[in-house]
């Protein structure tokens, strides 16, 4: 009965996880849009936006912000969640970003097709 619980706790992380990462998607691309300009652009492993001369500065007060809430939220949703899977911390904390990250490289899949 215990390891039937177990499992149910693990699919149920798993979803929270998923469902996550819907909303996870504009926070991924900021910070996807804020490093490929600034230190990728830099070491010449992405090509900066043409139109990008702001400045790194904005993009922290728009996207700090952003982040940091979603950040939040995730953790406060998965820290309950771990307890009842029996997983290590840092398995179970892996698995929820992959998790999360799911319906982003779903999106980067679909969009080059």
């Amino acid at each position: 009965m215990r390891d039937r619980r177990t499992a149910r706790r693990r699919w149920l992380a798993l979803g929270v996880n998923v469902l996550l990462g819907i909303p996870a998607v504009v926070p991924v691309w900021l910070l996807w849009y804020l490093a490929s300009n600034w230190p990728l652009a830099a070491l010449g492993l992405t090509d900066r936006e043409p139109t990008e001369n702001d400045g790194v500065l904005p993009w922290f007060i728009v996207a700090g912000p952003v982040v940091l809430a979603f950040g939040l939220l995730w953790w406060s949703a998965n820290r309950p969640l771990r307890r009842g899977t029996n997983l290590p911390p840092a398995r179970y904390w892996a698995l929820g970003a992959l998790a999360m990250l799911l319906p982003t490289l779903v999106l980067v899949v679909v969009s080059d097709v």
